[in-house]
Protein backbone atom coordinates (compact mmCIF):
# COMPACT_ATOMS: atom_id res chain seq x y z
CA UNK A 1 0.00 0.00 0.00
CA UNK A 2 2.60 2.21 0.96
CA UNK A 3 4.60 1.37 -2.15
CA UNK A 4 1.86 2.50 -4.37
CA UNK A 5 1.21 5.84 -2.23
CA UNK A 6 5.12 6.81 -3.33
CA UNK A 7 4.42 5.53 -6.74
CA UNK A 8 1.85 7.65 -7.15
CA UNK A 9 2.96 10.68 -5.38
CA UNK A 10 6.20 10.73 -7.72
CA UNK A 11 3.95 10.76 -11.18
CA UNK A 12 2.58 13.85 -9.88
CA UNK A 13 5.80 15.33 -9.95
CA UNK A 14 6.32 13.82 -13.15
CA UNK A 15 8.67 16.24 -15.65
CA UNK A 16 9.96 16.78 -18.97
CA UNK A 17 13.57 15.24 -19.82
CA UNK A 18 16.32 18.39 -19.42
CA UNK A 19 17.39 18.45 -22.97
CA UNK A 20 14.29 19.76 -24.53
CA UNK A 21 15.24 23.11 -23.57
CA UNK A 22 16.08 25.47 -21.34
CA UNK A 23 13.60 25.07 -17.80
CA UNK A 24 12.26 28.34 -16.00
CA UNK A 25 12.50 28.24 -12.37
CA UNK A 26 12.52 30.67 -9.72
CA UNK A 27 13.80 31.10 -5.35
CA UNK A 28 10.94 30.24 -3.73
CA UNK A 29 11.75 32.17 -0.51
CA UNK A 30 12.74 35.31 -2.20
CA UNK A 31 11.19 38.96 -1.84
CA UNK A 32 9.83 39.60 -4.74
CA UNK A 33 8.62 43.26 -5.81
CA UNK A 34 6.07 42.52 -8.90
CA UNK A 35 4.99 44.90 -11.35
CA UNK A 36 1.30 45.08 -10.97
CA UNK A 37 -0.02 43.38 -7.52
CA UNK A 38 0.03 39.71 -7.11
CA UNK A 39 -3.15 38.32 -8.14
CA UNK A 40 -4.82 35.30 -4.84
CA UNK A 41 -5.45 32.88 -8.01
CA UNK A 42 -0.81 32.72 -8.12
CA UNK A 43 -0.79 32.93 -4.28
CA UNK A 44 -0.32 29.36 -2.51
CA UNK A 45 -3.22 28.52 -0.34
CA UNK A 46 -0.60 27.37 2.20
CA UNK A 47 2.34 29.46 2.44
CA UNK A 48 0.27 32.40 1.08
CA UNK A 49 3.77 33.22 -1.25
CA UNK A 50 3.75 33.14 -5.01
CA UNK A 51 3.52 29.55 -6.75
CA UNK A 52 6.27 27.52 -7.42
CA UNK A 53 5.32 24.58 -9.26
CA UNK A 54 1.75 25.09 -8.97
CA UNK A 55 -0.39 21.73 -8.23
CA UNK A 56 -4.17 21.72 -7.78
CA UNK A 57 -6.16 19.82 -5.53
CA UNK A 58 -9.61 17.75 -6.49
CA UNK A 59 -11.08 20.96 -4.84
CA UNK A 60 -9.68 23.39 -7.32
CA UNK A 61 -7.14 25.17 -5.14
CA UNK A 62 -3.69 25.57 -5.83
CA UNK A 63 -0.38 24.93 -3.67
CA UNK A 64 3.20 25.20 -4.17
CA UNK A 65 4.66 21.23 -4.62
CA UNK A 66 6.58 21.65 -1.36
CA UNK A 67 4.01 22.41 0.44
CA UNK A 68 1.50 19.65 -1.03
CA UNK A 69 4.50 17.28 0.23
CA UNK A 70 4.16 19.49 3.80
CA UNK A 71 0.84 18.64 4.05
CA UNK A 72 0.98 14.78 3.60
CA UNK A 73 4.04 14.45 5.94
CA UNK A 74 2.32 16.74 8.19
CA UNK A 75 -0.96 14.72 8.90
CA UNK A 76 -1.81 11.42 7.93
CA UNK A 77 -5.25 11.90 5.89
CA UNK A 78 -4.06 16.07 4.39
CA UNK A 79 -7.05 18.64 4.44
CA UNK A 80 -7.29 21.81 2.36
CA UNK A 81 -6.71 24.72 4.76
CA UNK A 82 -9.03 26.80 2.64
CA UNK A 83 -12.10 24.61 2.57
CA UNK A 84 -10.96 22.00 5.01
CA UNK A 85 -11.74 19.60 2.50
CA UNK A 86 -9.65 16.01 2.32
CA UNK A 87 -6.74 16.10 -0.19
CA UNK A 88 -6.88 13.00 -2.29
CA UNK A 89 -3.32 12.42 -3.20
CA UNK A 90 -4.33 10.68 -6.67
CA UNK A 91 -7.08 13.65 -8.06
CA UNK A 92 -3.37 16.20 -7.40
CA UNK A 93 -2.27 17.36 -10.79
CA UNK A 94 0.51 19.41 -11.98
CA UNK A 95 -1.08 22.52 -13.18
CA UNK A 96 1.46 23.35 -16.25
CA UNK A 97 -0.80 26.35 -17.31
CA UNK A 98 -1.13 27.88 -14.05
CA UNK A 99 2.82 27.21 -13.76
CA UNK A 100 3.88 29.26 -17.54
CA UNK A 101 1.33 32.31 -15.73
CA UNK A 102 3.77 32.66 -12.77
CA UNK A 103 6.30 32.22 -14.35
CA UNK A 104 5.46 34.75 -16.89
CA UNK A 105 4.33 37.77 -14.09
CA UNK A 106 7.08 40.58 -14.46
CA UNK A 107 8.61 41.78 -11.57
CA UNK A 108 11.35 44.25 -10.46
CA UNK A 109 15.15 43.79 -10.26
CA UNK A 110 16.44 43.72 -6.48
CA UNK A 111 18.60 45.84 -6.86
CA UNK A 112 16.47 48.52 -7.80
CA UNK A 113 16.92 51.74 -7.93
CA UNK A 114 20.15 51.38 -9.46
CA UNK A 115 18.64 48.76 -11.72
CA UNK A 116 15.50 49.58 -13.14
CA UNK A 117 15.11 46.26 -15.11
CA UNK A 118 11.88 44.89 -15.21
CA UNK A 119 11.86 40.54 -16.07
CA UNK A 120 9.60 37.87 -15.94
CA UNK A 121 9.60 35.57 -12.69
CA UNK A 122 11.02 32.72 -14.42
CA UNK A 123 14.14 34.85 -15.59
CA UNK A 124 14.91 36.59 -12.92
CA UNK A 125 17.84 34.32 -11.38
CA UNK A 126 19.28 34.52 -15.17
CA UNK A 127 18.92 38.28 -14.56
CA UNK A 128 20.59 38.37 -11.25
CA UNK A 129 23.74 36.28 -12.88
CA UNK A 130 24.40 39.48 -15.42
CA UNK A 131 22.98 42.24 -13.32
CA UNK A 132 26.00 44.52 -12.85
CA UNK A 133 24.17 46.09 -9.54
CA UNK A 134 24.29 42.87 -8.18
CA UNK A 135 26.59 42.26 -5.05
CA UNK A 136 29.32 39.50 -6.05
CA UNK A 137 32.50 37.76 -3.91
CA UNK A 138 35.54 38.70 -5.05
CA UNK A 139 37.07 35.31 -6.96
CA UNK A 140 40.56 35.69 -5.67
CA UNK A 141 41.21 33.44 -2.81
CA UNK A 142 41.37 34.84 0.66
CA UNK A 143 39.45 37.57 -0.48
CA UNK A 144 36.09 37.73 1.18
CA UNK A 145 35.32 41.22 -0.24
CA UNK A 146 31.42 41.62 -1.71
CA UNK A 147 31.78 43.96 -4.54
CA UNK A 148 29.20 44.77 -7.89
CA UNK A 149 29.25 43.04 -10.09
CA UNK A 150 29.89 46.66 -12.47
CA UNK A 151 32.90 47.48 -9.84
CA UNK A 152 34.63 43.38 -9.89
CA UNK A 153 36.65 44.18 -12.92
CA UNK A 154 38.51 47.60 -11.14
CA UNK A 155 38.27 45.09 -8.01
CA UNK A 156 40.15 42.45 -9.16
CA UNK A 157 43.36 44.74 -11.07
CA UNK A 158 43.48 47.36 -8.61
CA UNK A 159 42.22 47.52 -5.32
CA UNK A 160 42.14 43.76 -4.32
CA UNK A 161 44.98 42.77 -1.23
CA UNK A 162 45.07 39.31 -3.04
CA UNK A 163 45.56 39.97 -6.46
CA UNK A 164 48.59 38.73 -8.07
CA UNK A 165 51.11 41.41 -8.71
CA UNK A 166 54.75 40.79 -10.68
CA UNK A 167 57.77 41.05 -7.81
CA UNK A 168 59.86 43.93 -9.21
CA UNK A 169 62.97 42.41 -8.69
CA UNK A 170 62.34 38.88 -9.74
CA UNK A 171 59.30 39.19 -12.38
CA UNK A 172 57.75 36.25 -10.75
CA UNK A 173 53.77 36.74 -9.31
CA UNK A 174 53.33 36.91 -6.23
CA UNK A 175 49.62 37.53 -4.21
CA UNK A 176 50.34 41.24 -3.03
CA UNK A 177 49.27 41.00 0.55
CA UNK A 178 52.30 38.28 0.55
CA UNK A 179 54.46 40.60 -1.84
CA UNK A 180 56.74 42.37 1.55
CA UNK A 181 57.21 38.90 2.50
CA UNK A 182 58.47 37.26 -0.52
CA UNK A 183 60.75 40.41 -0.92
CA UNK A 184 62.17 39.65 2.43
CA UNK A 185 62.39 36.47 2.50
CA UNK A 186 62.19 34.63 -1.08
CA UNK A 187 62.99 36.18 -3.70
CA UNK A 188 66.67 35.93 -5.36
CA UNK A 189 67.22 39.14 -6.74
CA UNK A 190 65.88 41.51 -3.76
CA UNK A 191 68.83 44.06 -3.38
CA UNK A 192 70.19 43.87 0.26
CA UNK A 193 72.89 45.41 2.47
CA UNK A 194 76.29 43.21 2.89
CA UNK A 195 76.23 41.66 6.51
CA UNK A 196 79.41 43.40 7.17
CA UNK A 197 77.80 46.46 7.14
CA UNK A 198 80.08 47.80 3.64
CA UNK A 199 78.84 50.65 1.82
CA UNK A 200 77.51 48.20 -1.08
CA UNK A 201 74.12 47.29 -1.79
CA UNK A 202 73.95 43.54 -3.12
CA UNK A 203 71.47 41.03 -4.61
CA UNK A 204 70.55 37.88 -1.89
CA UNK A 205 71.71 35.27 -4.01
CA UNK A 206 75.32 36.85 -4.70
CA UNK A 207 76.03 37.24 -1.08
CA UNK A 208 78.24 34.46 -0.73
CA UNK A 209 79.88 35.81 -3.79
CA UNK A 210 80.52 38.83 -2.38
CA UNK A 211 81.80 37.85 1.08
CA UNK A 212 85.34 36.93 -1.09
CA UNK A 213 85.65 40.62 -1.86
CA UNK A 214 83.83 42.63 0.89
CA UNK A 215 86.23 45.47 2.31
CA UNK A 216 84.89 45.08 5.14
CA UNK A 217 85.06 41.21 5.81
CA UNK A 218 88.27 40.45 8.24
CA UNK A 219 90.87 38.38 7.09
CA UNK A 220 94.65 36.79 7.89
CA UNK A 221 97.62 38.73 6.83
CA UNK A 222 99.15 37.39 4.14
CA UNK A 223 102.54 36.79 6.03
CA UNK A 224 100.54 34.62 8.58
CA UNK A 225 102.94 31.77 7.42
CA UNK A 226 105.90 33.61 8.64
CA UNK A 227 104.63 35.08 12.02
CA UNK A 228 101.77 37.81 11.94
CA UNK A 229 98.83 36.82 13.20
CA UNK A 230 96.72 39.99 12.48
CA UNK A 231 93.51 39.71 11.38
CA UNK A 232 92.66 42.93 9.38
CA UNK A 233 89.38 44.00 7.20
CA UNK A 234 90.05 43.47 3.39
CA UNK A 235 89.79 47.17 2.71
CA UNK A 236 92.73 48.08 5.33
CA UNK A 237 94.77 44.93 4.14
CA UNK A 238 97.09 46.90 2.22
CA UNK A 239 97.56 49.71 4.64
CA UNK A 240 98.64 47.25 6.98
CA UNK A 241 101.24 45.64 4.72
CA UNK A 242 102.75 49.04 4.46
CA UNK A 243 102.39 49.56 8.15
CA UNK A 244 104.15 46.67 9.44
CA UNK A 245 106.85 46.58 6.36
CA UNK A 246 109.45 46.30 9.42
CA UNK A 247 108.23 43.75 10.95
CA UNK A 248 107.06 41.14 8.14
CA UNK A 249 110.96 41.87 6.96
CA UNK A 250 111.99 40.72 10.61
CA UNK A 251 109.60 38.29 10.56
CA UNK A 252 110.64 36.76 7.20
CA UNK A 253 114.39 36.98 8.07
CA UNK A 254 114.10 35.49 11.59
CA UNK A 255 112.43 32.88 9.48
CA UNK A 256 115.52 32.52 6.99
CA UNK A 257 117.56 31.91 9.80
CA UNK A 258 116.27 29.35 11.64
CA UNK A 259 116.15 27.27 8.29
CA UNK A 260 119.27 28.06 7.84
CA UNK A 261 120.79 26.57 11.25
CA UNK A 262 118.32 23.96 10.48
CA UNK A 263 119.86 22.68 7.18
CA UNK A 264 123.40 23.74 8.74
CA UNK A 265 122.75 20.88 11.12
CA UNK A 266 121.36 18.44 8.13
CA UNK A 267 124.68 19.36 6.12
CA UNK A 268 127.11 18.09 9.30
CA UNK A 269 125.48 14.88 9.98
CA UNK A 270 125.71 14.15 6.37
CA UNK A 271 129.60 15.19 6.49
CA UNK A 272 130.38 12.56 9.80
CA UNK A 273 128.33 10.16 8.19
CA UNK A 274 130.13 9.68 5.26
CA UNK A 275 133.59 10.38 7.40
CA UNK A 276 132.12 7.05 8.86
CA UNK A 277 131.60 5.49 5.68
CA UNK A 278 135.10 6.62 4.29
CA UNK A 279 136.88 4.63 7.30
CA UNK A 280 135.15 1.50 6.95
CA UNK A 281 135.91 1.82 2.56
CA UNK A 282 139.27 2.16 3.43
CA UNK A 283 139.32 -0.95 6.07
CA UNK A 284 137.72 -2.98 3.29
CA UNK A 285 139.92 -1.93 0.73
CA UNK A 286 143.22 -2.48 3.28
CA UNK A 287 141.55 -6.36 3.55
CA UNK A 288 140.88 -6.58 -0.07
CA UNK A 289 144.76 -6.13 -0.48
CA UNK A 290 146.19 -7.58 2.30
CA UNK A 291 143.82 -11.59 1.07
CA UNK A 292 145.53 -10.53 -2.92
CA UNK A 293 148.57 -10.71 -1.22
CA UNK A 294 148.01 -14.19 0.90
CA UNK A 295 146.93 -15.14 -2.53
CA UNK A 296 150.10 -14.55 -4.58
CA UNK A 297 152.12 -16.15 -1.70
CA UNK A 298 150.05 -18.90 -1.93
CA UNK A 299 150.25 -19.43 -5.61
CA UNK A 300 154.08 -18.63 -5.15
CA UNK A 301 154.11 -21.78 -2.44
CA UNK A 302 152.52 -23.97 -4.58
CA UNK A 303 154.44 -23.11 -7.90
CA UNK A 304 158.00 -23.55 -6.56
CA UNK A 305 159.37 -26.67 -4.65
CA UNK A 306 162.57 -25.57 -3.61
CA UNK A 307 161.34 -23.93 -0.41
CA UNK A 308 159.54 -26.86 0.75
CA UNK A 309 159.58 -25.99 4.35
CA UNK A 310 158.56 -22.09 3.79
CA UNK A 311 155.33 -24.27 1.57
CA UNK A 312 154.80 -27.15 4.02
CA UNK A 313 154.04 -23.91 7.00
CA UNK A 314 151.83 -22.12 4.53
CA UNK A 315 149.92 -25.00 3.60
CA UNK A 316 149.38 -25.65 7.48
CA UNK A 317 148.57 -22.36 8.16
CA UNK A 318 145.51 -22.41 4.87
CA UNK A 319 144.39 -25.73 6.45
CA UNK A 320 143.69 -24.16 9.87
CA UNK A 321 142.25 -21.60 8.26
CA UNK A 322 140.03 -24.00 6.01
CA UNK A 323 139.38 -26.00 9.06
CA UNK A 324 138.06 -22.99 11.06
CA UNK A 325 135.71 -21.81 7.59
CA UNK A 326 134.74 -25.36 7.35
CA UNK A 327 134.03 -25.20 10.93
CA UNK A 328 131.60 -21.96 10.52
CA UNK A 329 130.01 -23.52 7.77
CA UNK A 330 128.70 -26.55 9.79
CA UNK A 331 127.97 -24.24 12.01
CA UNK A 332 125.63 -21.77 9.61
CA UNK A 333 124.35 -24.91 8.21
CA UNK A 334 123.35 -25.95 11.89
CA UNK A 335 121.85 -22.41 12.49
CA UNK A 336 119.62 -22.57 8.97
CA UNK A 337 118.18 -26.57 9.66
CA UNK A 338 117.51 -24.84 13.41
CA UNK A 339 116.37 -21.88 11.76
CA UNK A 340 114.21 -23.89 9.12
CA UNK A 341 113.02 -25.82 11.62
CA UNK A 342 111.54 -23.01 13.89
CA UNK A 343 110.10 -22.15 10.62
CA UNK A 344 108.51 -24.56 9.20
CA UNK A 345 106.84 -23.53 5.94
CA UNK A 346 104.74 -26.83 5.48
CA UNK A 347 101.24 -25.66 7.54
CA UNK A 348 101.74 -22.49 5.37
CA UNK A 349 101.44 -24.37 2.50
CA UNK A 350 98.68 -26.65 3.61
CA UNK A 351 96.68 -23.48 4.73
CA UNK A 352 97.38 -21.77 1.01
CA UNK A 353 96.52 -25.02 -0.77
CA UNK A 354 93.11 -25.04 1.39
CA UNK A 355 92.54 -21.42 0.65
CA UNK A 356 92.87 -21.93 -3.07
CA UNK A 357 90.00 -24.48 -2.97
CA UNK A 358 87.97 -22.11 -0.96
CA UNK A 359 88.56 -19.66 -3.46
CA UNK A 360 87.46 -22.28 -6.32
CA UNK A 361 84.65 -23.02 -4.68
CA UNK A 362 83.50 -19.61 -4.05
CA UNK A 363 83.94 -19.02 -7.82
CA UNK A 364 81.41 -22.09 -8.40
CA UNK A 365 79.14 -20.04 -5.85
CA UNK A 366 79.65 -17.19 -7.69
CA UNK A 367 78.44 -18.27 -10.57
CA UNK A 368 75.50 -20.43 -9.57
CA UNK A 369 74.40 -16.86 -7.95
CA UNK A 370 74.38 -15.13 -11.39
CA UNK A 371 71.88 -17.94 -12.49
CA UNK A 372 69.79 -17.63 -9.21
CA UNK A 373 69.76 -13.77 -9.90
CA UNK A 374 68.59 -14.22 -13.27
CA UNK A 375 65.51 -16.79 -12.07
CA UNK A 376 65.04 -14.76 -9.09
CA UNK A 377 64.53 -11.40 -11.92
CA UNK A 378 62.33 -13.61 -14.15
CA UNK A 379 60.42 -14.68 -10.67
CA UNK A 380 60.02 -10.80 -9.61
CA UNK A 381 58.51 -10.01 -13.20
CA UNK A 382 55.86 -12.69 -12.91
CA UNK A 383 54.92 -11.57 -9.51
CA UNK A 384 54.62 -7.88 -10.42
CA UNK A 385 52.12 -9.17 -13.54
CA UNK A 386 50.61 -11.20 -10.66
CA UNK A 387 50.18 -8.34 -7.94
CA UNK A 388 48.75 -6.28 -10.83
CA UNK A 389 46.03 -8.73 -12.25
CA UNK A 390 45.29 -9.37 -8.61
CA UNK A 391 45.03 -5.12 -8.20
CA UNK A 392 42.71 -5.04 -11.14
CA UNK A 393 40.46 -8.19 -9.88
CA UNK A 394 40.74 -6.49 -6.72
CA UNK A 395 38.54 -3.19 -8.18
CA UNK A 396 37.06 -5.55 -10.36
CA UNK A 397 35.32 -7.64 -7.04
CA UNK A 398 34.63 -3.83 -5.20
CA UNK A 399 32.74 -2.92 -7.86
CA UNK A 400 30.99 -6.15 -7.85
CA UNK A 401 30.13 -5.88 -4.34
CA UNK A 402 28.70 -2.61 -4.65
CA UNK A 403 27.00 -2.96 -7.76
CA UNK A 404 22.62 -2.80 -7.46
CA UNK A 405 20.98 -4.74 -9.97
CA UNK A 406 17.24 -4.10 -8.99
CA UNK A 407 17.12 -0.59 -10.52
CA UNK A 408 18.29 1.63 -7.79
CA UNK A 409 21.37 3.56 -7.13
CA UNK A 410 22.31 4.90 -3.76
CA UNK A 411 25.52 7.10 -4.37
CA UNK A 412 27.40 8.36 -1.51
CA UNK A 413 29.42 11.79 -1.93
CA UNK A 414 32.36 12.23 0.47
CA UNK A 415 34.19 15.03 0.92
CA UNK A 416 31.34 17.47 -0.83
CA UNK A 417 33.42 20.99 -0.14
CA UNK A 418 36.41 19.84 -1.71
CA UNK A 419 34.68 18.74 -4.90
CA UNK A 420 32.81 21.01 -5.27
CA UNK A 421 35.73 23.62 -5.13
CA UNK A 422 37.50 21.29 -7.63
CA UNK A 423 34.38 21.98 -9.65
CA UNK A 424 34.49 26.12 -9.56
CA UNK A 425 37.80 26.29 -10.25
CA UNK A 426 37.29 24.17 -13.42
CA UNK A 427 39.55 21.04 -12.79
CA UNK A 428 36.86 18.83 -11.73
CA UNK A 429 33.49 19.66 -13.50
CA UNK A 430 31.66 16.33 -13.09
CA UNK A 431 31.98 13.36 -11.29
CA UNK A 432 30.15 9.98 -11.99
CA UNK A 433 28.59 7.28 -9.83
CA UNK A 434 29.09 3.66 -10.00
CA UNK A 435 27.12 1.92 -12.54
CA UNK A 436 23.57 0.06 -11.02
CA UNK A 437 21.98 -2.00 -13.36
CA UNK A 438 17.98 -2.79 -13.58
CA UNK A 439 18.92 -6.46 -13.85
CA UNK A 440 21.32 -9.00 -13.69
CA UNK A 441 21.27 -8.87 -17.77
CA UNK A 442 19.78 -5.73 -17.76
CA UNK A 443 20.04 -1.91 -18.67
CA UNK A 444 23.76 -0.77 -17.31
CA UNK A 445 23.27 2.90 -16.34
CA UNK A 446 25.24 5.85 -14.10
CA UNK A 447 24.47 8.94 -12.57
CA UNK A 448 26.56 12.08 -13.26
CA UNK A 449 26.16 15.12 -11.09
CA UNK A 450 28.04 18.98 -11.45
CA UNK A 451 28.36 20.31 -7.93
CA UNK A 452 28.47 23.57 -9.20
CA UNK A 453 25.61 23.52 -11.28
CA UNK A 454 25.57 22.72 -15.65
CA UNK A 455 24.00 25.23 -17.95
CA UNK A 456 21.21 27.16 -16.41
CA UNK A 457 22.04 26.17 -13.12
CA UNK A 458 25.49 27.29 -13.51
CA UNK A 459 27.10 28.59 -10.29
CA UNK A 460 23.68 28.70 -8.29
CA UNK A 461 22.60 25.07 -8.42
CA UNK A 462 23.46 21.13 -8.16
CA UNK A 463 22.70 19.70 -12.11
CA UNK A 464 21.76 16.00 -11.46
CA UNK A 465 21.55 13.48 -14.69
CA UNK A 466 20.79 10.20 -15.74
CA UNK A 467 23.20 8.06 -17.69
CA UNK A 468 22.77 4.96 -20.26
CA UNK A 469 26.06 3.31 -20.40
CA UNK A 470 27.17 0.60 -22.70
CA UNK A 471 26.29 -2.95 -21.09
CA UNK A 472 26.91 -6.79 -22.27
CA UNK A 473 23.59 -7.69 -22.83
CA UNK A 474 22.20 -4.14 -24.95
CA UNK A 475 21.71 -6.41 -27.68
CA UNK A 476 18.89 -8.46 -26.03
CA UNK A 477 17.03 -5.92 -24.54
CA UNK A 478 14.16 -3.50 -26.39
CA UNK A 479 15.47 0.17 -27.10
CA UNK A 480 14.96 2.69 -27.27
CA UNK A 481 15.09 2.90 -23.27
CA UNK A 482 11.31 4.19 -22.21
CA UNK A 483 11.52 3.94 -18.52
CA UNK A 484 10.22 6.07 -15.62
CA UNK A 485 13.53 8.03 -13.90
CA UNK A 486 13.24 9.34 -10.66
CA UNK A 487 16.17 11.65 -9.01
CA UNK A 488 16.11 12.52 -5.23
CA UNK A 489 18.46 14.49 -2.50
CA UNK A 490 17.95 12.49 0.61
CA UNK A 491 17.44 14.05 3.86
CA UNK A 492 19.62 12.34 6.53
CA UNK A 493 17.48 13.75 9.68
CA UNK A 494 15.30 11.23 9.35
CA UNK A 495 11.92 13.12 8.37
CA UNK A 496 12.35 11.92 4.82
CA UNK A 497 12.13 15.59 3.44
CA UNK A 498 13.44 14.45 0.31
CA UNK A 499 13.75 17.07 -3.02
CA UNK A 500 12.07 14.54 -5.85
CA UNK A 501 12.44 14.78 -9.22
CA UNK A 502 10.45 12.75 -11.87
CA UNK A 503 10.95 12.22 -15.81
CA UNK A 504 10.07 9.78 -18.33
CA UNK A 505 12.77 8.69 -21.19
CA UNK A 506 12.02 10.39 -24.22
CA UNK A 507 12.10 7.76 -27.24
CA UNK A 508 12.94 10.40 -29.83
CA UNK A 509 16.28 11.62 -27.64
CA UNK A 510 19.54 10.26 -28.50
CA UNK A 511 20.42 9.65 -24.68
CA UNK A 512 17.96 7.04 -24.89
CA UNK A 513 18.73 5.18 -28.15
CA UNK A 514 21.56 1.71 -27.49
CA UNK A 515 24.89 3.33 -26.81
CA UNK A 516 27.46 3.60 -29.36
CA UNK A 517 30.71 4.54 -27.54
CA UNK A 518 31.25 3.66 -23.87
CA UNK A 519 27.99 6.24 -22.73
CA UNK A 520 25.64 8.27 -23.82
CA UNK A 521 24.76 12.02 -23.78
CA UNK A 522 23.66 12.57 -20.24
CA UNK A 523 19.84 13.98 -19.35
CA UNK A 524 18.47 15.27 -16.41
CA UNK A 525 17.73 18.15 -14.38
CA UNK A 526 20.17 21.03 -14.60
CA UNK A 527 18.88 23.21 -11.65
CA UNK A 528 18.33 19.79 -9.60
CA UNK A 529 18.45 21.71 -6.19
CA UNK A 530 20.13 25.21 -5.41
CA UNK A 531 23.03 25.65 -3.51
CA UNK A 532 21.27 27.38 -0.78
CA UNK A 533 19.07 25.09 -0.17
CA UNK A 534 21.64 21.92 -0.15
CA UNK A 535 23.90 23.85 1.79
CA UNK A 536 21.75 26.08 4.69
CA UNK A 537 22.74 24.76 7.77
CA UNK A 538 18.48 24.46 8.78
CA UNK A 539 18.74 21.64 6.37
CA UNK A 540 19.86 18.41 7.02
CA UNK A 541 21.31 17.10 2.96
CA UNK A 542 24.58 17.33 4.19
CA UNK A 543 26.26 15.80 6.95
CA UNK A 544 29.78 15.49 7.87
CA UNK A 545 30.49 17.17 4.26
CA UNK A 546 28.83 14.09 2.88
CA UNK A 547 25.21 14.02 0.97
CA UNK A 548 23.56 10.87 -0.58
CA UNK A 549 21.83 11.32 -4.17
CA UNK A 550 19.58 8.08 -5.16
CA UNK A 551 18.34 7.14 -8.68
CA UNK A 552 15.47 5.18 -9.14
CA UNK A 553 14.23 2.81 -12.63
CA UNK A 554 10.46 2.26 -12.63
CA UNK A 555 10.83 -1.17 -13.52
CA UNK A 556 7.13 -1.67 -14.66
CA UNK A 557 6.47 -3.51 -17.73
CA UNK A 558 10.22 -4.24 -18.10
CA UNK A 559 11.12 -8.34 -18.93
CA UNK A 560 13.65 -9.74 -17.60
CA UNK A 561 16.09 -11.75 -19.82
Amino acid sequence: MACDESTGLSDIFTRQNSASGASLDFEPDADYRFVESLEERYRCAYCRLVLRNPHQTGCGHRFCQQCILSLRELNAVPTCPVDKETIKMHEVFKDNCCKREVLNLQVFCKNIPECNSKVILGRYQEHLQQCLFESVQCMNDGCCDQILRKDLKDHLSQHCKFREEMCQYCNTYVVLINMKNHEKNDCPDYPVPCLQNCSQIILKKEIGNHQTVCPETEVDCPYKQYGCLVKVKRGKLAEHENGALREHMLQILDKNSRLEEQASHIISDLCKSLECKEIKIQQLAEAVKKCEKEFRQFTQLFGKNSNLMVSTQALASHLDKSARLESQVKQLIQLANQQQSKLDLRPLFDTIENVKQKIALMETYDQRLVVLEGQSNKHDLQINIHKAQLNKNEERFKLLEGTCYNGKLIWKIMDYKMKKKEAVEGRVLSIFSQPFYTSRCGYRLCARAYLNGDGSGKGTHVSLYFVVMRGEFDSLLPWPFKQKVTLMLLDQSGKKNHIVEVFRADPNSSSFKRPDGEMNIASGCPRFVPHTVLENTKNTYIKDDTLFLKVVVDLTDLEEL
